[in-house]
């Protein structure tokens, strides 16, 4: 008869000789699993092994349409296995809970999971939701720098359509500054020598911010270099700009332009403005009190038909004059706003006689009121001085 020997701690070596076997094959298939940093080949490969490796019926990602085995059919009411066949779901959630995709797994026919399996597959579906979440995350991060290179390069044109050089004229001072809220925007600025030794000038504001309204703000600026070398009146220039602008379709008239126009004449010594539905221009001459070139009409863009009118004025030495766009008034502490006429009070009490110090210094005066604050709009403005005069303020 044979006799049987125990051999003391003979059952828990085996034991734990099978959990290290356990942990080595969750071990090895993590690694596969996270072998690849592609969503597709992630899926892919946690099917493989549920069915090959750990001899299952079938697998299937019904949300992705994945599947894995003779035995498994995904149809549009689900997953469905041969009758009698287990069937259990493995949840895989992002590292905030929320769920992402569902592993489900087909058991051989006419039997349920083991400890074995069931505790293999949670663990795999664990390891599984970190390498789908990574591989999702390593996408949108190859997306994000391919957009942020292609806005990158946006930005680039963009700057290259302002100005690169302003123009010397003797006796005037210009400069202008222009900061996108985001990499590319919709303020528009652009200066044009005309044949007849005059200068046209144009500060205008797309409305909205972003992409669309820089992609709206190239077709202005195309639009008014061609007519601007027309040499039409600044009326009728803006009469023009409005139709055209209208007649560019729902998605333009949405993306109306504000826009202030300026003629200089520097050897008269004159200026003609008009103002199409945009923030006052800025004008200080000596002895007399400041002057605003307010709205002449609406913006151009937002109604058909409209006629504009212009404004004339003299620009003496010693005269000095600020267009800008809403982001330079529209800034904030708290709820209290810049506004248009702390800006005309710092133009105006500003004593550097030179454009471009004066740009220096009503930026600086902004950003101490916002205390560093972040900036919500485009800025974009035009300085132009005449002569070093400074304007006293009659009583």
């Amino acid at each position: 008869m044979a006799v049987g020997v125990h051999i003391p701690g003979s059952d828990e070596t085996i034991e734990l000789q099978q959990q290290v076997a356990r942990l080595q094959a969750l071990l090895e298939a993590s690694r596969q699993v996270h072998s690849t940093i592609r969503e597709e080949e992630v899926l892919e490969q946690v099917l493989r092994i549920v069915v090959r490796e750990l001899e299952m019926a079938g697998a299937a990602f019904p949300g992705t349409g994945f599947a894995y085995g003779d035995k498994i059919d995904l149809t549009e009411t689900g997953t469905a296995g041969d009758p009698g066949s287990s069937v259990t779901n493995y949840l895989l959630a992002d590292r905030d809970g929320r769920r992402m995709e569902e592993l489900v797994v087909l058991a051989p026919e006419g039997r349920e999971l083991t400890l074995y399996e069931a505790d293999f597959l949670e663990g795999l579906a664990l390891q599984a939701a970190v390498a789908l979440e990574n591989a999702r995350n390593h996408k949108r991060n190859v997306e994000f720098a391919r957009v942020q290179q292609d806005m990158d390069q946006a930005r680039g044109i963009q700057r290259s359509l302002l100005p690169q050089k302003l123009p010397e004229i003797a006796g005037y001072s210009m400069c202008f500054r222009s900061v996108t809220c985001y990499e590319v925007g919709g303020d528009y600025l652009d200066i044009v020598e005309q044949s007849d030794g005059k200068l046209l000038v144009a500060v205008a504001d797309v409305a909205g911010k972003g992409l669309a309204s820089a992609i709206m703000a190239t077709s202005f600026r195309s639009a008014f270099r061609a007519m601007a070398v027309a040499g039409l009146p600044l009326d009728e220039l803006a009469t023009r700009m409005n139709q055209h602008h209208w007649a560019e379709g729902e998605e333009a008239r949405r993306r109306y332009v504000t826009a202030i126009f300026l003629r200089l004449d520097p050897e008269a010594g004159k200026i003609e403005v008009v103002n199409a539905g945009h923030n006052p221009g800025f004008l200080i001459q000596p002895g007399s009190k400041p002057r605003q070139f307010d709205a002449a009409g609406t913006p151009l863009g937002l109604l058909p038909g409209m006629q504009y009118s212009s404004e004339h004025s003299g620009f003496a030495p010693g005269s000095r004059l600020l267009f800008y766009t809403d982001g330079l008034t529209e800034v904030f502490k708290g709820d209290e706003e810049y506004g248009p006429e702390r800006l005309l009070d710092q133009f105006y009490k500003c004593e550097l006689q030179n454009a471009d110090g004066i740009l220096d210094a009503l930026w600086t005066a902004i950003e101490e009121f916002s205390e560093g604050g972040p900036q919500g709009d485009d800025m974009t403005a035009l300085a132009l001085c005449r002569g070093t005069s400074y304007p006293e303020m009659p009583a």
